[in-house]
């Protein structure tokens, strides 16, 4: 590790770097736990410069929502009877997604995808970094991956980290995996859609920019060893990493948290409520550089019990944020550079659970459901597979964690093949090979890249 000197977290408070923001960047000047990837081969010229992941944990319900079944019976249906045609022939989809069916020629639907494995930690895992769960390695997922290859070992200078988890963080595995602190991602907490996004350690509740500047005034002149060894270069190391955390708490960055910033016609269009505000500050996040942001959708959507009335109060919402967000992706210019995927860990099982104690719910399903993807190079306006009549099995064309994730990884110019550096040397690639024990794959997405 090529570091000059160590900035501990309790030096960093001293020198005056309050709360996440500061910490965050004294550990990013330090190299703490630093991940340097050896060069990848050269592969095509990248398409995608950024990602957004829109993750709908607990899994989302493929059959009510972007594979309708309309023809299987109550059991499989319920409620939900009707589905509505798109503005691409022969597409169609769930009836409470009328805002994205307006625009089914700027995303595609895999239809087929599968892993067949039905816990939330084991398949989220899968899903995120491709790797089988239960092996002797933690992998890192697809969000620090995208940190360390497009971030920092790509010479990223953005005031704000490369990956930013909008609101809370996964919590089913360590997203960072074997990479450390350093690739783990920037979780903002609080609410965008509050009056006041209050992102944590940049943004405080009862904290004003003057007060924030007068603490930073009050420990310069208290800083009497500064003031005596100007030249000192550890001292210099460590005013450089206190300007980009006020630069971040005053400056440039906390700017593009502040989402007052938009036309409120905008902020209306995108939807009042926090999802819609998320997939706002998400797009912000990418205008400003960030290479990959995580949207982890509010309350989840695990529906074991209470299924239809969640699907009918959430799938509003996921269709007015997530259709704005491609819309003004694409208006903005930056859809043809930014991959959009949305997913759950899982699908919901097609047949009904009329049973107590679930009483018309739907349970984890992994043997078939669907993704989302838009933008980066993946075309638009296609279907990828299919499921059987009722949902419950793939059809034709399986697409596993491994073909999503290597198309993913093949528009932003990533080698699937990498090594990845391991703190003891251990054997390390960004995706396992397809030929592996254990792993199935059918290929990379060619028909939509």
């Amino acid at each position: 590790m090529k570091t000059q000197f160590r900035l501990t977290r309790r030096e960093a408070l001293r020198h005056g770097l309050f709360g996440t923001a500061g910490v965050l960047l004294a550990d990013r000047l330090n190299g703490i736990a630093r991940a340097d990837a050896p060069p990848a081969k050269a592969l095509a010229k990248a398409k995608a410069k950024s990602v957004i992941q829109v993750f709908l944990w607990g899994g989302m319900s493929h059959t009510d929502t972007w594979d309708p079944k309309m023809d299987a019976g109550y059991d499989y249906t319920g409620q939900f009877k009707d589905e509505i045609a798109t503005n691409v022939s022969g597409i169609r989809m769930g009836a409470l997604f009328p805002q994205l069916a307006k625009q089914a020629e700027k995303f595609s639907i895999i239809r087929s995808m599968t892993h067949r494995n039905n816990g939330h930690e084991t398949a989220a895992y899968l899903m995120q970094t491709g790797h089988l769960p239960g092996e002797r390695l933690a992998y890192p997922c697809i969000g620090a991956i995208f940190a360390l290859f497009k971030g920092y070992n790509a010479g990223y200078k953005g005031l704000i980290p490369p990956y930013v988890v909008l609101t809370q963080p996964q919590g089913r595995f360590s997203e960072a995996g074997f990479l450390g602190s350093r690739c783990k991602p920037f979780a903002t907490g609080g609410d965008p859609n509050a009056n006041r996004f209050e992102v944590e350690g940049v943004i405080a509740r009862g904290i004003t920019d003057q007060r924030q500047q007068a603490r930073r005034d009050l420990l310069k002149s208290l800083n009497t060893m500064g003031n005596v060894q100007p030249n000192n270069p550890e001292l210099l190391l460590a005013r450089e990493t206190e300007q980009k955390a006020y630069n971040l708490i005053l400056g440039e960055g906390k700017d593009v948290f502040d989402l007052s910033k938009e036309d409120p016609k905008l902020r209306d269009r995108y939807g009042r409520h926090t999802f819609g505000q998320d997939c706002l500050a998400a797009r912000r996040l990418v205008e400003a550089g960030v290479c990959y942001v995580t949207v982890n959708y509010p309350g989840g959507w695990d529906t074991h019990s209470n299924h239809f009335a969640t699907m009918n109060r959430q799938c509003p919402q996921l269709d007015q944020g997530l259709a704005s967000l491609l819309q003004d992706l694409a208006d903005r210019g930056l859809l043809e550079s930014t991959v959009v995927w949305c997913c759950g860990e899982f699908g919901r099982s097609p047949k009904v659970d009329w049973q107590p104690p679930w009483n018309g719910g739907r349970n984890h399903y992994g043997n078939v459901f669907s993704v989302l993807v838009a933008g980066g190079g993946f075309k638009g306006g296609q279907i990828v597979g299919s499921s059987d009549a009722k949902g419950e099995e793939v059809k034709e064309r399986p697409v596993y964690p491994i073909d999503l994730l290597g198309s993913i990884y093949e528009l932003a110019g990533i080698d699937a093949d990498a090594k990845l550096p391991h703190p003891e040397g251990a054997e390390a690639h960004v995706l396992p090979a397809a030929t592996e024990k254990g792993y199935q794959a059918s290929g990379r997405l060619k028909e939509i890249m």
